[in-house]
């Protein structure tokens, strides 16, 4: 394992081609021009919404011009992501969101000025002209948020402030990405090697315990170095979302969040609540974790290490994919040849280079075919990193097809469904494929990690962000002791008496990328959740479960989430669908005890 490379000596068939969002940087700056000199053709709007014609019209502009902002944004942001020490592209990224924050300063009076209009009126709008029709459920859904929505200068004065409410997360990302360097640690051979986020897992996963105690002890003292500074942009960003959520008139930052996808408080609650009431699975798993382990006392860092000894499961990238198109066979032939378009035509950005942002995620803009970045390490863990963020690719391939662009978007609480979707079938199929009892308990170990990392670890995460919120919203201080002292007791609570908690693990908090884009980790949970149900359905039930599947991945935003999960007969309103894949959890304790 040497030290990372730079981009330019990855091999070109491993990148993306984002040259097919623009083939080169001149046509970007066409764009970014047209987009500026645009601008001023909202003002002919402003205070002049007065017939069906008009309000189409402003519509019909506003989507073509963020269409245009969101492909230069993306562009910018993931030329960024490729390697984000260099100049060239922080500007460029720059220029994009201070033209997104242009824009939404130049709209803001949109939404304000809609409401104004009585809804009989808004209705007779609607009838009297067809293409307005396009724009129902969004008119719809905007008159359910009216109490949040404040007069067009308020809304000016938010959209301008939005780049300065965002810093916290930006600041967080370059510190994250660019500037920390982790120190090296000897590997298994005793060599020196260079400690990465991408490599961290690697390590996490070493038979050799003095080899996963260096990498913890490297990774999270680095963090430690730097906690006041990490404790003061989570601290911010913090009350950014109070901020908002006072000038919005929300109860509370949590329902100001849940609010956009139409999801009720209690589902974030129910959550929580309904795993707290399955506590004892997770602590079971962790005892059978320690006995697999023959651990007189099992540590933080005991956690990610297979629990069958000597069976290393190592792949090469083409392996994986081969293994992704195979697991996957029950989602039917469309779908496979959706997947195989993917990985042969510059979707995805495989290895890990120097700068490159860490871990993994879908992205996309309308007009093009989705992007998936890796940091591919070879590990099984990567061919489900494969699957899942495929999953996302795919969700957005069938929305960006069948929505108009309005709603080709679909919601972040659904996000993670097709991801995890595709997780779980992959899982199923390569239990089934076991050729040997190792085999079989080392992929059982997997599915077993993915509860605890998704259904157990997200729900402490969620839990963690609404005990801060709920204590800045009391005015309380939210400094690193606080910060440490809450995230020392969940994960007494969540992992319990057969682990001990090192206190290292106290500043785990300030490495996680996802606190900034707040109240999002639950979303895993439920999806995975939801995941496992549509999974099952899948598989007992085969094309006619795949269709309405696909039925659902092709909705984008064009009905409210929940409903969309309904018509799946997923209904997270109620406690069922975290009891039941909790009850597989179970079932999966049971198989593995029984091998061990």
């Amino acid at each position: 394992m040497s030290n990372l490379p730079l981009r330019e000596e990855i091999d070109e068939i491993y990148k993306w081609k984002l040259e097919d969002i623009y083939e080169n940087e001149e046509l970007w700056e066409q764009d970014y021009s047209e987009v500026k000199s645009k601008l001023s053709l909202f003002d002919e709007y402003r205070g002049n919404i007065d017939t069906a014609e008009k309000l189409l019209g402003l519509l019909k502009l506003k989507d073509e011009e963020t269409m245009k902002v969101d492909r230069l944004f993306t562009y910018a942001r993931m030329r960024r992501d490729e390697d984000n020490s260099l100049a060239k592209y922080q500007a460029l990224s720059d220029r994009a969101m201070s033209l997104v924050v242009e824009l939404s300063s130049r709209t803001s009076f949109i939404e304000p000025e809609i409401l104004a209009i009585p809804e009989e009126k808004l209705r007779t709008f609607l009838g009297q002209n067809k293409e307005l029709k396009l724009y129902e459920h969004y008119l719809e859904n905007l008159f359910r948020m009216k109490a949040h929505i404040l007069d067009a200068e308020k809304e000016r004065m938010l959209a301008e402030v939005s780049e300065i409410l965002q810093s916290p997360g930006d600041i967080f990302k370059m510190l994250d990405n660019a500037d920390i360097r982790f120190p090296k640690i000897k590997d298994e051979d005793g060599n020196e090697v260079e400690l990465t986020k991408g490599r961290y897992i690697t390590f996490m996963e070493s038979e050799n315990r003095e080899v996963r105690k260096a990498a913890f002890e490297a990774l999270y003292n680095t963090y430690k170095s730097m906690i006041n500074t990490l404790s003061s942009t989570t601290a911010a960003n913090v009350k950014a979302n109070v901020f908002i959520k006072n000038q919005r008139k929300f109860k509370s930052s949590l329902e100001a969040s849940l609010f956009a996808d139409k999801v009720p408080v209690e589902v974030y609650e129910n959550l929580i609540d309904t795993v707290h009431q399955r506590m004892d699975l997770m602590h079971r798993y962790v005892s059978i974790r320690k006995k697999a382990l023959g651990l007189d006392e099992l540590h933080m860092y005991d956690l990610y290490v297979p629990l069958v000894k000597g069976y290393d499961k190592t792949v090469t990238y083409d392996e994986a994919k081969q293994m992704v198109i195979e697991g996957l066979a029950p989602m039917g032939d469309e779908y496979i040849s959706i997947l195989k378009e993917g990985f042969n035509s510059g979707w995805i950005d495989v290895y890990e280079n120097r700068g490159k942002t860490g871990g993994a995620y879908s992205w996309g803009t309308y007009g093009t075919h989705p992007y998936v970045l890796l940091n591919f390490q070879g590990k099984l863990n990567d061919v489900f990193t494969i699957a899942h963020e495929m999953g996302h690719a795919i969700h957005t391939y069938y929305s960006f097809k069948n929505q108009p662009y309005i709603y080709s978007n679909y919601t972040i609480f659904v996000a993670e469904v097709a991801s995890t979707c595709n997780e779980a079938i992959l899982i199923n199929y390569l239990l089934e494929k076991a050729s040997s009892r190792e085999e079989k308990m080392y992929l059982l170990n997997h599915f077993m990690e993915q509860f605890r990392a998704t259904l157990y670890r997200q729900t402490m995460f969620a839990e963690f962000e609404k005990i801060i919120h709920e204590k800045a919203e009391a005015g309380e201080p939210l400094n690193a002791e606080v910060l440490q002292e809450i995230y020392h007791k969940l994960n007494e609570d969540y992992y319990g008496p057969d682990i001990y908690i090192d206190s290292l693990i106290d500043y785990e908090w300030a490495r996680i990328p996802h606190f900034y884009s707040s109240f999002y980790v639950y979303k895993y949970a439920t999806g995975f959740s939801s995941a496992i149900a549509i999974s099952k359905d899948i598989m007992e039930n085969g094309m006619p479960a795949v269709n309405a599947y696909k039925e659902f991945l092709s909705s984008g935003s064009s009905d409210y989430s929940l409903e969309l999960l309904k018509k799946l007969g997923v209904d997270l309103t109620t406690p069922k669908p975290i009891q039941d894949a909790l009850d597989v959890f179970e079932k999966l304790l049971d198989e593995f005890e029984k091998l061990l």
